[in-house]
C-alpha cells in the first residue's frame, strides 16, 4: 500500500469515525429524552391555544364587520345610482 493510500485511508476511517460517533451520540439523546412534557410546556401550550382561539374570535368578528361594511358601502353606491 503506497503511502498516499494509507493517508487517504486513515482520513476516510477518521471521518467515518466521527460520523458514526455522532449518529450514536444522538441516537442516545432521543432515547434517554422524557416521553411526557414538562408542567411548564403543558402550561404553555394551554396559553397559547386560549390565545389561538381568542385571536380565531376576533377574526371571525372583524370578517364580519367587513361583510357589513360593504353590503353597506354597496347599497349606499347603488342608493346613489338609481337616486341620482
Amino acid at each position: 500500500m503506497s503511502p498516499e493510500m494509507f493517508i487517504e485511508f486513515i482520513g476516510l476511517l477518521a471521518t467515518v469515525g466521527i460520523a458514526a460517533f455522532t449518529v450514536i451520540r444522538v441516537a442516545r439523546l432521543f432515547a434517554h429524552r422524557s416521553q411526557t412534557p414538562s408542567t411548564d410546556i403543558v402550561e404553555r401550550l394551554e396559553v397559547l391555544e386560549r390565545t389561538l382561539r381568542n385571536v380565531q374570535q376576533e377574526l371571525v368578528e372583524t370578517q364580519e364587520r367587513l361583510d357589513f361594511t360593504e353590503r353597506l358601502l354597496s347599497t349606499a353606491r347603488e342608493g346613489r345610482r338609481i337616486g341620482g
